[in-house]
């Protein structure tokens, strides 16, 4: 087994929880390999184009999945060194507390993990730190118990956002700061990396000042000599010993020639929906359903959140850059008047007329589109979906991936639209609120696949669930998945946090398994 081709751990993607992983393993000395399917975001202008990034889709893959009706389905989501965390927002939340119990939602039930809160809580607190999160505590009324501050203060709200900050609070609302994981120093702004600009969420960061995967864990890992990174390294396939309880290649595709490399410890890290194609497309004798695939749940269960972007024109202008400084989680888990989970509501980055044309009806000017972008507040509101066996990642007769999703728990989203809306009424009497359902194509309803989790559930029964407690598979013994597969829930805010303070919590578990 000790071949050149051999290693300690190899890991399958190099995003938020696979470039998280090898930067916590790295020191160890095991021998690591990171295979990557995509290559580095290239450095260029086109980085910071709303054009190139939100009209042209530039970076994204150009892949072809099928709807649940075989349609053509263009995903948005991109093949990079450090996955998708270098387009994300940065904003690093924790799930609620609740979000790890069982919780009754209007739609159905959203099921209890196998870890609890305070479990995950000190490998929460490592990520922050790691990633560099700025943020404020105690303001959040839904906010979690936290062990030790953020290292880094709260990002500030330019002056529109202040006034809304503001209005929301004589109104009794409780808005406070988003954590935001951007190396911005406001004391100090000539020698911050962050420039606060226009384009990050969304968008790569063209000065590296933004904390994601790769900036913050893969190109720190590979300082260490026992840690390689092959790009555009597709992996096709694991196969496994004859009993079926070990991985023992892992084949890949790169350059256009077949390569197969071995590991003691395998980890999938390709985001839920790759990562559930994968499992899937290694079915074997023993694994005829796919590879860890005993309880037929691997591919079912996704989620990816009801969400959905709200332009509110005021008629005061919003010259605000960057704006996504502000959230509310007053109706995170109730309202007065309704006794079930809403969800959370915060920003985008600031939409500018060119972001809005790639949504936007072909008759509307382009002029017009400016004048909408110059007033706008433009609100990012998350609620919870609950996993449901048929919302699920297949593949066609020909391995191409299939995404079938029927929207559920709707009630929720709807009444945290209209709570929006009469928060804005009452203070300053917008009635021009414009829910971009369709924004850029079909971004939100299925081809937005930034939230997507739940494919190879973890718990401790392997009738459900594919996972163990550590996000081992039951049925292979050196076989684990560290992105967001292995929710069984998905909370009503941003994943990335929770994926980055699991690997840590993996990383953990394999450092003590490797011993």
């Amino acid at each position: 087994m000790a071949s050149a081709n051999h290693y300690d751990v190899i890991i399958i993607g190099s995003g938020a929880g696979g470039g998280t992983l090898a930067y916590h393993l790295a020191p160890s000395g095991k021998k690591i390999l990171i295979l990557e399917r995509g290559s580095y975001v290239p450095r260029e202008k086109d980085n910071w184009s709303t054009r190139a990034v939100n009209v042209q889709a530039k970076y994204n893959t150009k892949e072809e999945w099928k709807d649940k009706d075989g349609k053509p389905l263009h995903p948005h989501t991109n093949y990079y060194v450090g996955g998708n965390t270098k387009f994300y927002g940065a904003a690093l939340f924790r799930l609620r507390k609740e979000d790890f119990g069982e919780l009754k939602h209007h739609g159905g039930v959203s099921p209890a993990w196998p870890v609890s809160y305070d479990e995950m809580e000190p490998y929460y607190t490592k990520a922050e730190h790691l990633y560099q999160v700025h943020g404020e505590r105690g303001v959040d009324p839904t906010e979690p118990p936290a062990s030790a501050p953020y290292l880094y203060p709260k990002v500030s709200h330019e002056p529109r956002i202040q006034k809304l900050h503001d209005d929301l609070a004589k109104l009794g609302y409780k808005p406070f700061h988003v954590p935001l994981g951007i190396m911005l120093n406001e004391k100090d702004r000539f020698n911050s990396r962050c420039i606060r600009c226009d384009t990050c969420d969304g968008h790569p960061c063209l000065v590296y000042a933004k904390s994601d995967a790769q900036v913050i864990c893969v190109d720190p890992a590979l300082k260490n000599p026992n840690v390689t990174l092959l790009t555009e390294a597709y992996v096709s396939h694991l196969e496994t010993s004859s009993s079926g309880r070990e991985v023992t290649q892992v084949h890949v595709e790169r350059n256009s020639m077949k390569e197969s490399y071995s590991a003691n410890v395998v980890v999938v890290s390709c985001g839920a929906i790759n990562s559930a194609a994968l499992l899937l497309r290694s079915a074997n004798d023993k694994h005829p359903k796919g590879l860890a695939n005993g309880s037929d749940v691997v591919g079912r269960h996704y989620m990816g959140h009801v969400n959905s972007i709200v332009l509110a024109i005021s008629q005061h202008p919003n010259p605000s850059i960057f704006q996504k400084t502000l959230a509310l989680n007053d109706f995170y888990f109730r309202s007065k008047e309704w006794d079930f989970p809403m969800g959370h509501i915060s920003f985008v980055g600031k939409l500018d007329g060119v972001t809005l044309s790639a949504g936007a009806p072909p008759f509307v000017p382009g002029l017009t589109l400016d004048i909408m972008a110059k007033h706008s507040l433009d609100f990012w509101l998350t609620s919870e979906d609950l996993p449901a066996p048929n919302n699920r990642v297949s593949l066609d007769r020909n391995g191409n991936i299939m995404l079938s999703y029927t929207p559920n728990n709707e009630e929720g989203h709807k009444r945290l639209q209209a709570k929006l809306k009469s928060m804005l009424k009452q203070i300053e009497g917008m009635e021009h609120i414009i829910p971009l359902q369709r924004f850029l194509g079909q971004r939100i309803p299925l081809a937005g696949v930034a939230h997507q989790n739940g494919t190879i559930r973890f718990g401790n029964d392997p009738k459900n669930s594919a996972l163990d407690a550590n996000c081992k598979a039951h049925e292979v013994d050196n076989l684990y998945v560290v992105d967001a597969s292995f929710f069984p829930s998905s909370g009503a805010v941003n994943p990335a946090l929770t994926i980055i303070a699991n690997a840590l919590r993996v990383g953990d578990h394999l450092l003590q398994r490797m011993k």
